[in-house]
């Protein structure tokens, strides 16, 4: 995917365990632009797979400080490395499965101009996440893994990744 000869920068990002395993299940989509990951622990980097020709060949990987709503200086200091971070890599697009780094990079990403996707865990099958609901009302796309969970004012239901 491209625009004018230039391939489409999309940041990817997810907080750990399964928000990043279900963000590594999307990689498919990703084929032909350039993506770069965030996420909030140092060993997901054996995830990936840069082996020559491999799906993560050239794709950088962005680890920032974990915090929760009870850390708010810790959310204050992940914000400020997400600034720095999507001001370095300028994405067309942000795509998020969570938690709160996704939330804090849907909501800067959208002040940057760049196209967002909060994509809700497959693991909240009886609500919508709190960060979803959340970043939900700040992305140009919501969505939801669980049909029963759209609603015209909340997510839409177009698959889900598993």
């Amino acid at each position: 995917m491209s625009v004018a000869g230039k391939r489409t920068r999309v940041l990817a990002i997810a907080s750990g365990g399964g928000h990043w395993v279900q963000l590594l299940r999307m990689r498919p989509a990703f084929d032909g632009v350039d993506v770069h990951y965030v996420t909030v622990r140092p060993g997901y980097e054996a995830d990936l797979d840069r082996s020559p020709g491999g799906i993560d060949e050239g794709r950088r990987l962005f680890v920032i400080k974990d915090a929760t709503r009870w850390d708010k200086l810790g959310l204050i200091q992940m914000a400020l490395q997400l600034v720095w971070i999507l001001l370095r890599v300028r994405p067309d697009v942000v795509v998020s499965t969570g938690a709160a780094p996704g939330y804090f990079a849907i909501r800067l990403g959208r002040m940057l101009g760049a196209r967002t996707l909060w994509l809700d865990s497959i693991a909240n099958v009886e609500e919508i996440s709190m960060t979803g609901r959340l970043a939900g009302r700040h992305a140009d796309r919501w969505l939801t893994q669980w049909p029963h969970l759209a609603a015209s004012d909340g997510p839409d239901y177009r698959g889900a990744v598993l």
